[in-house]
């Protein structure tokens, strides 16, 4: 089929199509001598060109040092893996805010193919499991680093979730952190 008609199928503008094919990045597509550009009928695959982001966030200004740790952590572990990193981003807000506006633009631009972060938290308190499917939607892989060591903790770490949540809505935010904090100790006691 002829590239308009392939552009027009795949919902894209006809320039976009064409910049695709010059950079290569319609698999299968040819330039015939008269400069009809040919896509073969069966599904061509487009290659997206890799793009890995680190992303590291910490829930008020008081913690900006240790953003800046996190995110060298991470840095460390793409290059140890022998990844290039494009971009390295910090955002300062809450676990269980859903409004996180740095988060969202890596989300939602799709071009990120590899999502780094250090533990799963630093992503989301609650829900990671479906920021995991729409990574897998759009075609990146997510990469947490410390992941949990049992169920055990897991749960604990889900309960805490839950108690601050709640603690923030009746509390606010400062006294939450304290009473949850009080609630960790007690429950590391308990072990």
């Amino acid at each position: 089929m002829k590239l308009s008609a392939w552009a027009k199928l795949n919902s894209i503008h006809y320039r976009t199509a064409w910049d695709l094919f010059k950079n290569g990045k319609i698999l299968g597509a040819y330039a015939l001598e008269s400069g009809t550009i040919v896509v073969p009928d069966k599904e061509p695959t487009i290659v997206k060109p890799s793009c890995i982001i680190t992303y590291a966030r910490v829930s008020s200004s008081e913690n900006k040092d240790n953003l800046v740790r996190q995110s060298e952590r991470l840095v460390r572990f793409c290059n140890a893996n022998g990844w290039k990193t494009d971009q390295n981003i910090t955002e300062i807000g809450s676990g269980l805010n859903d409004k996180r506006t740095k988060l969202e633009k890596i989300l939602t631009e799709g071009k990120v193919t590899k999502l780094v972060v250090e533990h799963k938290d630093r992503l989301a308190r609650f829900g990671v499991n479906y920021i995991s499917i729409l990574c897998e939607h759009i075609g990146c892989e997510l990469v947490i680093i410390n992941q949990t060591e049992g169920e055990r903790e897991d749960i604990i770490q889900d309960f805490v979730s839950v108690i601050t949540s709640f603690c923030a809505k009746i509390y606010g935010q400062r006294r939450s952190k304290r009473k949850t904090e009080k609630l960790i100790k007690e429950l590391q006691n308990d072990n």
